[in-house]
């Protein structure tokens, strides 16, 4: 169950941002700090899972010249009856270029303050559209994973493109790095239409200007591993969230399949940002 909270966090954390090829796009990104505050999600049926509280810190820099680097911690803790108690401390940090071509990633899982998981590495894109990716601990040679094939910035672009568009759906490949940097998944996303103004739900973090007056988007993303299931599946992992034009989210829900947790924005704080335009003239 952890492992699976690990791999969900890691792929949540880069859907919080788009990608940085959005320039020639027309979608304009906010570097910003988010906090989110996690509770178990009544609505889904826990088994395993008696209570579960904790926080996402969240925080993405750079613009669409230089790339994107987006940090990431999630501390939860999870009650499995009997007064068993677990802790996990999951910690992301990614880097990606403007043309999606060069990516590098840090994950860590600590359980319980005890280091279980590590893995870092690099991915490039190669002539052919296929991904190579290089492990910092690994002994033996890169990996290569065939084309078409997605990075997880690349693909959150495609997704937000499709909302503007009127459009509905998006399947891809993609690669992320999680859980050990040795497999990419197949994700289904589902986009419902544009929403607009504040309703009775939205956080009161969100109900400031900077938000209010953009487009946002309900998404589900289902990830799924080709590589471990044949035939009919069901997806290893859900994440839902609404997302903004400008690539902040809100109304977060990771779905393990065991339980859900639910992810208020409880505060944001938007940075000063360099405008591409600049950096291209310098």
């Amino acid at each position: 169950m952890v492992k699976a909270l690990s791999t969900a966090v890691f792929s949540a954390a880069l859907f919080f941002t788009a990608s940085q090829t959005t320039a020639a796009q027309g979608i304009s990104l906010a570097a910003h700090r988010a906090i989110y505050e996690l509770s178990l999600d009544p609505e889904k049926n826990s088994t395993r899972v008696d209570s579960a509280r904790g926080r996402i810190a969240y925080e993405m820099r750079g613009n669409a010249c230089e790339g994107y680097s987006v940090n990431l911690r999630q501390v939860t803790e999870l009650n499995t009856g009997e007064g068993a108690k677990t802790t996990s401390d999951l910690r992301s940090a990614t880097w990606e270029d403007g043309t999606a071509k060069n990516f590098r990633f840090k994950n860590q899982n600590f359980i319980n303050q005890e280091l279980k998981d590590e893995v870092d590495g690099t991915a490039s894109r190669n002539d052919d559209g296929s991904l190579l990716v290089k492990l910092g601990k690994s002994k033996n040679g890169p990996l290569k994973f065939g084309g078409p094939i997605l990075l997880p910035t690349e693909q959150i672009v495609k997704i937000i493109q499709a909302g503007k568009s009127g459009g509905h759906f998006l399947e891809a490949r993609v690669f992320d790095g999680s859980p050990d940097g040795k497999k990419a998944y197949q994700t289904l996303s589902v986009i419902g239409g544009e929403r607009t103004g504040d309703s009775a739900d939205v956080e009161m973090a969100a109900r400031i200007p900077a938000l209010s007056s953009l487009k946002r988007y309900p998404v589900t993303v289902s990830y799924f591993d080709k590589e471990s299931e044949k035939g009919e599946q069901t997806p290893a992992y859900t994440l839902g969230f609404e997302l903004y034009e400008n690539g902040v989210s809100r109304a977060l829900r990771l779905d393990y399949g065991n339980f859900a947790l639910k992810g208020e924005l409880k505060s944001i704080e938007f940075f000063k940002q360099t405008p591409c335009e600049k950096n291209n003239r310098q």
